[in-house]
């Protein structure tokens, strides 16, 4: 979570910087004038050793015998001004935070926000509102990152790691709930697997390929990308156990067979929350020195860099999150109520659609962010947002859908078809056989790449 918040503070470049010189140099002024008022309320000096006031100033005025209530007047209203200057700064800062936030050239998307919207409200054809919808989701989703990690800044390590933990995947986690209450339960499996392969696959492929062409050889944090690794295979047989028993033990009765798969996956559900609960603590509180960025890749060659602060006020920042969370919701509810109608005109499978497009809407800025700092040699960062993306989505995510369904009253379960299982042992175990020597360039890179592809081309097929 940590390499998140880093990660993306560098895509934005030195604008949050500039950002944050102003606003210091506004809050500079604004205590030099509320000092300057508070001088008003002290008394002149007055005695026999002293010069007599100036009165051809205001401050001599004022600091003449009997103008206590002119003092008071004055302090009053000087006060009134430094308080609306005070205002009219907090908005001036918000705004450049805002300008800063959609100045990224993908926030021309933002234009199909309101088009998906209506054409899911007027019920326009699925190709439309499938595709205006989907197209609204990838900019939402780098606002929500922009703003939660705004927001995240404010509370610390701990409390901010756990807000990038909740709402580090809040797209996908919002997509898979709106197909899970319309019924879409393979879609709500093929969506969250097919992040899980993305992230995977197809980001740390693409980070070790670019990175490996601007650096011969990069290193990693061999001891945390360990502790990953043996998550995500964790998760992964997590998964495997609920399809295994249904095969093994399930040939008797339908209604026994969907019994004993829903109480495994719900079982299942609750061991790898408890698990991701554990990973938080391990990486936020007790080890967090085994996720740092490492000297050699930090700014200025090893030297601490200078703290971020917010750049919004915290009432914009949870305005902003709010809107942005509800827009995200409307539209995965059209996108997803369209999918099945758009999958029958279109020819492309819901297999397909949901395990190699609907994870794009969620992850394009993630997977641009991995790959830029990658390029910068930032590889402990670009790890960070790949590999921890996929932790997130596989012990929480997933599991959180079986609890929501479970909640609901919606069977849904960690039965995978055994092609879906056999490509989520395959990309792990691959992924953590080309990262085990702590070590990438750009073939390891391409065998990452190759392997979504053809993966992909399976699920076009199948």
């Amino acid at each position: 979570m940590q390499s998140r918040s880093q990660a993306y503070s560098i895509r934005r470049g030195s604008t949050r910087a500039e950002v944050q010189a102003v606003k210091r140099q506004e809050e500079s002024e604004i205590l030099n004038e509320e000092q300057d008022t508070e001088a008003l309320l002290e008394p002149e000096p007055s005695g026999p050793h002293l010069a007599a006031p100036s009165y051809g100033s205001p401050r001599g005025l004022l600091g003449s015998a009997g103008d206590a209530a002119a003092r008071r007047a004055a302090f009053a209203r000087n006060r009134s001004l430094t308080m609306n200057r005070t205002k009219r700064r907090w908005w001036r800062s918000d705004a450049r935070a805002l300008k800063e936030i959609l100045s990224n050239w993908v926030n021309v998307l933002l234009v199909t926000v309101p088009l998906g919207l209506i054409a899911g409200a007027l019920k326009w054809s699925a190709e439309y509102v499938f595709v205006l919808n989907f197209l609204a989701l990838i900019p939402m989703a780098l606002i929500l990152g922009d703003v939660t990690e705004d927001l995240a800044l404010r509370y610390g390590s701990v409390i901010g790691g756990l807000i990038n933990a909740t709402f580090g995947n809040i797209v996908e986690i919002i997509l898979s709930i709106a197909a899970l209450l319309n019924g879409l339960y393979d879609v709500v499996a093929a969506s969250l697997l097919g992040s899980i392969l993305s992230n995977l696959l197809l980001v740390t492929g693409c980070s070790f390929f670019f990175g490996g062409l601007f650096n011969k050889t990069q290193r990693f944090n061999a001891t945390g990308n360990q502790a990953s690794s043996s998550l995500l295979f964790l998760a992964a047989l997590g998964f495997l156990i609920p399809t295994g028993a249904s095969f093994l033990f399930g040939h008797g009765d339908v209604h026994d067979e969907s019994k004993l798969v829903l109480g495994i996956s719900r079982g299942t559900a609750v061991v790898l929350l408890l698990c991701y609960a554990c990973y938080l603590g391990f990486q936020l509180y007790t080890h967090t020195e085994l996720f740092e960025e490492s000297p050699e890749e930090s700014p200025g060659g090893g030297l601490s860099a200078e703290p971020q602060e917010p750049m919004m006020t915290l009432l914009t920042s949870l305005t902003l999150l709010t809107v942005i969370t509800l827009a995200v919701a409307a539209a995965s509810e059209y996108l997803t109520s369209s999918l099945t109608e758009f999958s029958q005109s279109s020819g492309l499978g819901e297999a397909f659609l949901g395990t190699i497009v609907l994870p794009i809407a969620g992850n394009a800025c993630e997977h641009m962010t991995a790959v830029i700092v990658a390029t910068k040699n930032k590889m402990d960062l670009s790890m960070g947002v790949a590999v921890g993306s996929s932790i997130q989505v596989a012990l929480f995510a997933v599991p959180f859908a079986v609890v929501v369904g479970w909640c609901t009253g919606h069977p849904f379960t960690l039965k995978f078809d055994p092609f879906s299982a056999m490509a989520l042992m395959l990309s792990v175990a691959q992924s953590n056989f080309v990262t085990a020597g702590a070590t990438s360039h750009w073939l390891l890179g391409v065998q990452l790449i190759a392997l979504y592809a053809l993966l992909s081309l399976a699920y076009y097929f199948k």
